[in-house]
Order: C-alpha cells, then sequence, then structure tokens
C-alpha cells in the first residue's frame, strides 16, 4: 500500500470512529485515537519530503477509485504526490499532530473532548484532501471540507453567541470567495475541456493571447480565468476585501486559531495559486492583481495589528499580513519564495498561537494584554517559547551568518520582489517592508506588555472572578491561591501541563532552524530540480533576488530593529507614551483600531439592505401574499364552509326531508333539461 493513502486517510477514519462513538469511547480513547492517527501521518509524511528534498523521489499519481464520468468530464479520485504536495503534506500533518497533542492540554475540561478531536481530524483530511488532488474539482471538495470543518471549529462553543456568529461570518464570506472559483473551474473546463490540473498546465502556455467573447466583449482568456480563481484565493486565504472572517475566528478554542491560521486553511489559497502558478504566469494582468492585493493586504493588517489588545487577535492579523507577503511572492513569479515562507510560517505562527494559548490558559482564559505583565519569571517555558516565534516572524538574523526562520523567508520575498523590477513588485517591496517594520513594533508589543513590566493581573474582573471562584472551590484549574508581594490580590499563574509543552518545545526548534536549514532547496540558485516541474520555477528571478544591492538584503534588519526600539522605548522604557501618542493621531488611531471600518462599512452596505429584504419578502411575500391567499385564506375558505354546513346540520327531519326534495327538484329539472 502507498504511504499516501494512510497519510490521507488515517485522519479521516479516526474523524468518524471518534465522531460516532462520541462519549460512547470516552474522552481518553477518543483523544488517543485520533492523536495516534495525526501522528502517524506525520510519521510517514517526513520521509516523503526528505526523499524529495535529496532527489530520490519522482512525481506520481495514486487512484483511489473512479469518479465521475458525464459526457465528456471524466475524471478519477486521485492523489497526485509532488514536492509541492509533500511540502503541505508534513506542513499540515506535523503541525495538525502538535495541535491534537496540545488539546490534551487545553481542553482538558470540555465535556465534548471526543467531538472536538474528531473535528480537528475531519479539518486535516479535508486539507489533505487539497493538497492532493489530482484535478479541480477534487480540489473543490477539500477547499469546501475545510471550509465545512472550519465553521465547526470556529463555533465549537456553540452555546456561546460571539462564537456562533463567528462561524457564521467565517462560513458566508468564504461562500463569497467560493462563488469565484466554482466560475473559475466552470471556465477552465470550458476552455480546456478537462479539469485534469497536469493537463491544464501543460496546455496553458498554448492558450496565453487567446480570447473569449462575453458580454458583446473580447476578454482575454487566462486573466478572466485566473482572476475568477484567485478570488476564491481570497477568500480561503483572507485577502484584503475578503478578510474580515479572520479576526472573528479568535472566538473558537485557541488550537483552532492555531490549525486554521498556521497550516491549513488560510494557507489554501496560497497552494492553489502556487499549484496553478504555470495558468497564472500566462496573464500578466492576473500577476498584477496577486501582487498589488497581497501587498496592500500586508499593509492592511500589519496597521491594524499594532493597536490590537487581544493577543490573539494581534496574532491573528500577523498571519493576515504574513500571506500578503506569499502572494506578492506568488504575483511577481517566484512561487518557491511564496511556499518557503508558507512552510516556515507554520512553524513560528503555530508556535505563537499556542503560545499565546498557554498564555490565555495560564490566566484563567483572559486575553487583554492589558492585564498581563510580568509573565516570564512565572511561565518561563511559554515566555521562551513565545521569544523564538517573536525571533522567527520579525526575521532576525545576520546576513550570511545565521537568522531565525523567517529571516530566509520573508526576506527572500522582499528581494524577489525589488529584483522583479516590474511597478507591482516595486509596489509590492515597499509595502512589505513597511509591514515590516510594523511587524516588528506588534510583535515585541507583545512580548513586552505580557512578559515585562509589573503585573497588571489585579485590574481584570474576569481574572478575579476567576479567582473568586477557585477561593470557594468553583474554579475551573484548581489552582490555590497564594499572598505574594507583587501586589497581584493573590493570583498566581501557573505554567501549561506538559500536553501543551511539548508542541511548544518542537515548534520552537521549527521557528528556529527551519529557514537555516531549508532555504538552499527552496529558493537556491539550481534548485529547479526540487520543484520538478510542480510549480513555475523562475530560475533568472531566483539568480536576481540573489543579486539585489545590498542596501535591499540589510533593510529589513533594519527595520526590525528599528520596530523594536519603538516597541521598547514605548512599553518599557516610557509606558506613558504610547497613551499620548495615539491620543496626539486620535483620528488615525481609531482608524486603525477600528479594522480601516471595513466592518462597518459592509454591514451599511450588504448587512443592512440584506436583512431590509429579507424583512420585505416576509412580511409583504410569505405573510402578506402566500400565508394569505394560502394557508390562511385556505383555512377561511374551510371555516365559511363549516359555518354554513352547521346551519344546515340542524338535528330536525323535517329540515333533512326539504333539503333531500330540493336536490331531487333539481336533478329532475337538469335531467329535463339537457
Amino acid at each position: 500500500m502507498d504511504p499516501i493513502l494512510l497519510i490521507v486517510f488515517l485522519p479521516l477514519l479516526a474523524a468518524i470512529v471518534a465522531g460516532l462513538g462520541n462519549r460512547t469511547l470516552g474522552n481518553t480513547v477518543a483523544k488517543s485515537l485520533t492523536t495516534g492517527a495525526l501522528f502517524a501521518s506525520c510519521a510517514l509524511s517526513w520521509p516523503i519530503f526528505l526523499s524529495f528534498l535529496g532527489g530520490h523521489a519522482e512525481a506520481h499519481v495514486v487512484p483511489v477509485l473512479h469518479w465521475v464520468q458525464s459526457g465528456s468530464l471524466s475524471f478519477d479520485w486521485a492523489l497526485r504526490v509532488d514536492t509541492l504536495t509533500a511540502v503541505m503534506l508534513v506542513v499540515i500533518t506535523t503541525v495538525s499532530a502538535l495541535v491534537h497533542l496540545y488539546s490534551w492540554g487545553y481542553m482538558s475540561e470540555d465535556p465534548d473532548q471526543p467531538r472536538f478531536f474528531a473535528y480537528l481530524s475531519l479539518f486535516t483530511f479535508a486539507m489533505l484532501m487539497l493538497v492532493t488532488a489530482d484535478n479541480l474539482v477534487q480540489m473543490f471538495f477539500g477547499w469546501e471540507g475545510v471550509g465545512l470543518a472550519s465553521y465547526l471549529l470556529i463555533g465549537f462553543w456553540f452555546r456561546k453567541p460571539s462564537a456562533s456568529a463567528a462561524a457564521i461570518k467565517a462560513f458566508v464570506v468564504n461562500r463569497v470567495g467560493d462563488l469565484g472559483f466554482m466560475l473559475g473551474i466552470f471556465g477552465t473546463f470550458l476552455v480546456f475541456n478537462t479539469v485534469s490540473i497536469p493537463e491544464i498546465l501543460v496546455r496553458a502556455p498554448g492558450m496565453a493571447g487567446s480570447t473569449i467573447h462575453f458580454l458583446g466583449l473580447e476578454w482575454d482568456t487566462m486573466t478572466i480565468l485566473c482572476v475568477l480563481l484567485f478570488i476564491g484565493a481570497m477568500g480561503k486565504s483572507a485577502q484584503l476585501g475578503l478578510h474580515t472572517w479572520l479576526p472573528d475566528a479568535m472566538e473558537g478554542p485557541t488550537p483552532v486559531s492555531a490549525l486554521i491560521h498556521a497550516a491549513t486553511m488560510v494557507t489554501a489559497g496560497v497552494f492553489m495559486v502556487c499549484r496553478l502558478s504555470p495558468m497564472f504566469a500566462t496573464s500578466e494582468t492576473a500577476m498584477m492583481l496577486v501582487t498589488y492585493v497581497g501587498a496592500a493586504t500586508c499593509f492592511f493588517a500589519a496597521t491594524v495589528g499594532t493597536t490590537q489588545w487581544d493577543i490573539k487577535r494581534v496574532i491573528a492579523y500577523s498571519t493576515c499580513s504574513q500571506l500578503g507577503y506569499m502572494f506578492v511572492a506568488a504575483g511577481v513569479g517566484a512561487p518557491g519564495a511564496a511556499m518557503f515562507h508558507l512552510f516556515t510560517h507554520a512553524f513560528f505562527k503555530a508556535l505563537l498561537f499556542l503560545g499565546a494559548g498557554s498564555v490565555i490558559h495560564a490566566m484563567h482564559h483572559e486575553q487583554d494584554m492589558r492585564y498581563y505583565g510580568g509573565l516570564r519569571k512565572k511561565i518561563p517555558l511559554t515566555y521562551w517559547a513565545m521569544m523564538m516565534g517573536t525571533l522567527a516572524i520579525t526575521g532576525v538574523g545576520i546576513v550570511n551568518v545565521f537568522g531565525f526562520a523567517g529571516f530566509y523567508s520573508k526576506d527572500s520575498i522582499l528581494e524577489a520582489a525589488y529584483a522583479s523590477a516590474s511597478a507591482s513588485g516595486r509596489f509590492g517591496f515597499w509595502m512589505g517592508i513597511t509591514a515590516a517594520l510594523l511587524t516588528s513594533f506588534y510583535s515585541w508589543r507583545l512580548i513586552f506588555l505580557t512578559f515585562f513590566g509589573k503585573p497588571r493581573w489585579d485590574q481584570s474582573e474576569h481574572i478575579q472572578h476567576a479567582v473568586h471562584d477557585e477561593h470557594h472551590g468553583h474554579g475551573d484549574h484548581g489552582h490555590g491561591q497564594a499572598k505574594h508581594d507583587d501586589g497581584t490580590a493573590g493570583y498566581h499563574p501557573h505554567e501549561s501541563p506538559l500536553p501543551m509543552l511539548v508542541p511548544l518545545i518542537v515548534l520552537s526548534l521549527g521557528a528556529v532552524f527551519a529557514g537555516y536549514l531549508f532555504h538552499h532547496s527552496f529558493i537556491s540558485e539550481g534548485t529547479g530540480h526540487f520543484w520538478q516541474g510542480s510549480i513555475a520555477f523562475t530560475e533568472h528571478l531566483i539568480h536576481e533576488l540573489h543579486a539585489v544591492p545590498t542596501w535591499v538584503k540589510w533593510a529589513p534588519f533594519a527595520v526590525m530593529i528599528t520596530g523594536l526600539m519603538v516597541a521598547w522605548y514605548g512599553y518599557i522604557a516610557n509606558p506613558g507614551f504610547p497613551a499620548k501618542f495615539a491620543a496626539a493621531v486620535r483620528p488615525l488611531h481609531l482608524f486603525f483600531f477600528n479594522k480601516w471600518y471595513f466592518d462597518e462599512l459592509y454591514n451599511l452596505v450588504f448587512v443592512r439592505p440584506s436583512f431590509w429584504l429579507g424583512r420585505q419578502f416576509w412580511k409583504l411575500g410569505d405573510v402578506g401574499l402566500i400565508d394569505r391567499f394560502g394557508p390562511n385564506g385556505s383555512a377561511w375558505v374551510v371555516l365559511q364552509g363549516t359555518r354554513a354546513a352547521q346551519r344546515i346540520q340542524s338535528g330536525y327531519l323535517y329540515s333533512y326531508a326539504l333539503v333531500m326534495l330540493l336536490g331531487v327538484t333539481a336533478a329532475i329539472t337538469w335531467a329535463m333539461v339537457n
């Protein structure tokens, strides 16, 4: 049996058993089954990746079953294994396995653990189906599968109104993008008469410059197809315009945030654009659109991240920004750099989310950083894990010496954007540099507010209520109080249990070494053999990437140091400065803090008119027309008929005889006339 079959279907089998068995199996059995299946998939994925890394493997397809035969549309359910797939396999299974293990500790007191772990495994299966797809329909199956699973996971605490609302919002916004993706798939089949991805990519260059007639105009065929497909990527990967679901997704449990934002759902759009990069390469307009949208998203999300107080929302906007970097790389013709950043980002972003979950766990589920402070000595392992993640995301490193993961991958994107020498590439470079400055600021701001300074725990009503409950034996975690000299009302933050710390340690290793160990394979000159045609690898751009001016190579380091120093001054040296600065630029601060008012704009333009239209259909259509002349009208007619019949049913014999006589007379009259 090919190992890819086990990798893909073990999570599905575990999800089915744990989901159907639920509480009958019990928490331990359900968790052991799903976690064991994911670690098995992870153990099988790494040898495949390493074999492609060493040049010892060839791309191949493993058939599962014949799926559809309808006219000229024919395709199988088959699993494609190539370099691009291998990269995604290790990212998905590694992070998902660690998230499963982490959830043993984080969800230990939840009454619905089997359901939660079943959803996690189902999510992983859907993502694995997406990245192993050999045709566009199978990719769409996985695409919608992760959408469904994310809805279930974001709204896992369905009794919480905000969680249910966030799940619905994620589902609806993604449907908008998915409409574009579906139209792109339909159009691709119309043009190529196949949904087989290898066939489409082979024939795509020959379609460059062709046109299609629509609405009385001639349109560039490949531009239309690529733009429609990219709209799908915008929804799934939360690019500017279709990004609003992403921050609200924080309503789900923290392990869900790590899984969605690090390895799976949000990277699906990047993967799809890279998988279809030979198609996108045929349309300069589509490539420019990808670059501009990615660069704008990169900058937008970074500005919002500088003003947020919720620790998970800061990291969520960071994810949105980092995805923008990946699309910039794909748009300028460097999908290898995009995939490299996707690879490293999975480790340090999962680390940051799980580290944030450990902080939240220690602080009785308080997520506001204004009520943290001084935690580095209380939860030292979590502190060092978060430090590793921050060093990675801010791109700390020395050129030609050593750097953390983001130093290699993010810098390679900026260098590729500059080396492309196009207007969109230069826009991407400068937006990326600005975002790198803001990323450094808000990342170190998070560290300083959380782990340094004086403890501010006694200011949080949330924590004090939790402590009060503990004192009276009603707490969730069972940690007692102790009086301390730091003025923290007796509250004692605690380090997370071992199942939560082990994933932090493993991911820390990835955040430190993933860039250094693998950058030669992903983005070095002469590594086209590594990709084996799985992406549109541009050797010329890779050469130019390494030949950019020295100031371009050092610019990310300079802005990283600048952001660090500004954060240090504002939150360590002079803690009163941020509030004064925010007051001085209040309109701009409010603009960023309120997320550029996208939610308010969409509420005004789309939500309110939709509710108004729905009410009109309800009041005028359902109640005023259908109910009035349908059920209610029929009921009225029947009621009037019964009342008339009641008058006839008097109970007197002479009345019935009279009616019978009238009936006979009427019958005889009718017979005589006819």
